[in-house]
């Protein structure tokens, strides 16, 4: 019954010893290794990417701990699981220590309500808690939950660990250690590679390349590049558009821009438009960099970042992706000037903090004539009445004057 299990479960380690990658956090020398080695473990939470181990991890806890061990799932428990979980832990005849560890799988799915319902029993100890999510646990886990437990970040399995584990798999029996497979180091090394740090897309597509490729007359069943590339198929890219990765791909995406590299801006874009970003909010991101980060170097950004919104949202995808890539390089290629960006900010927090005086009479709107007689826009000079279109006149308020907001820098245009 256990073969009939896919190979990714079947190769879940069952020892600290077994468990491959993540040696920043389970190196021998670290404290998450020391307290599940000593049996010393307190609440946990769990956070990486699909893949990289978490669930393992907590098989391997269940291993090894001499507490009861349960396991729920967010996406399919309530409350009334919490609450048999505790009652079953604080049964003396079933559960003589008290306590228990409970690994909560996915827990940024549990609302607001179930995760209070856990706070008090992780508090007095009755409830050892693990937590796996691969969302932002800061974001999306109860910080009273967060305060009493240990965060781990996981991350992506290197290649050479993706690579380790398939070489096992074909060496154990309870992997494909039952089949004759003969498969070179570097086709191994490519589903490692194509894999992108998620262990069970690798295991699964090896396993799926054995049981579908015939045996040869000499007894092996051999794999070939194309029948791996075939079973693995494209390039797996960690990107969900409503979750941590989103944040993570579009401040790259901005950052790159902002830093004058058009070959990281269009891998950032490309990552996005691949993952199912919304185009129109991409567009939205570059026109506010050709604002923002271009600003005054080249004005003509901001007129082409907004011609090609406007194009986005006429044309749709996929043609969308050369408007987006031309208007994204554009501002990446364009001399930078943050000064417009800087001015505003700084006005606003003067208007939003200080008592900045009153309009200055001459410079108001005088739209009845009496009003002409209390002094509004009397006195005003009309700068196109003089040399150059320029006439210097008070504009600031009198508690304002000398006060400067837009602080041109070298690369501003009419500076």
């Amino acid at each position: 019954m256990e073969f009939d299990k896919p190979l990714a479960y079947r190769m879940r380690p069952k020892t600290l010893d077994e468990y491959v990658g993540q040696e920043h956090i389970l190196g021998k020398d670290k404290i998450l290794y020391r307290t599940i080695k000593a049996d010393r473990l307190s609440s946990i939470i769990l956070w990486g990417p699909p893949g990289c181990g978490k669930t393992s991890l907590a098989r391997v806890i269940s291993e090894t701990t001499k507490y009861k061990f349960s396991r729920i799932n967010a996406v399919t428990s309530g409350v009334n699981d919490i609450k048999r979980v505790i009652e079953e832990a604080k049964n003396v005849f079933l559960n003589p220590t008290g306590k228990c560890i409970l690994f909560i799988d996915e827990i940024h799915r549990f609302n607001k309500l179930q995760q209070d319902a856990l706070l008090p029993f992780v508090e007095d100890g009755t409830v050892i808690l693990i937590g796996a999510t691969t969302e932002n646990p800061y974001f999306e886990v109860n910080k009273a939950l967060i305060s009493r437990s240990m965060v781990f970040k996981l991350e992506p399995l290197t290649e050479d660990n993706i690579y380790e584990v398939l070489k096992m798999s074909l060496k154990k029996e309870e992997g494909l250690g039952r089949y004759n497979v003969k498969i070179e180091d570097s086709t191994l090394k490519k589903i490692a590679e194509v894999s992108n740090g998620d262990v069970r897309t690798a295991l699964n597509g090896l396993e799926v390349a054995v049981l579908t490729t015939q045996m040869d007359k000499d007894g092996f069943i051999t794999i070939t590049d194309e029948i791996a590339a075939d079973s693995v198929q494209n390039r797996k890219i960690m990107f969900d558009k409503n979750g941590d990765s989103h944040y993570d791909n579009i401040s790259a995406f901005i950052k790159s821009m902002r830093g004058s590299d058009p070959d990281a801006t269009a891998f950032y874009l490309a990552r996005a438009l691949n993952g199912g970003e919304d185009p129109m909010f991409l567009a939205r991101r570059i026109v506010i960099a050709s604002a923002e980060d271009v600003g005054m170097a080249n004005p003509q950004a901001l007129v082409v970042a907004n011609s090609a919104m406007q194009a986005v949202h006429m044309v749709g995808m996929p043609e969308a992706r050369i408007i987006l890539s031309e208007a994204a390089i554009y501002v990446a290629k364009s001399k930078k000037s943050n000064a417009s960006y800087l001015a505003i900010n700084k006005a606003l927090d003067d208007v939003s903090s200080k008592d900045t005086g009153i309009i200055p009479m001459h410079i108001r709107n005088a739209p009845a004539e009496g009003m002409k007689k209390d002094g509004y826009g009397v006195g005003y000079k009309y700068p196109h009445d003089y040399p150059g279109h320029v006439v210097e006149q008070q504009y600031l308020p009198d508690k304002m004057l000398g006060t400067k907001y837009y602080i041109p820098d070298e690369n501003c245009e009419n500076s």
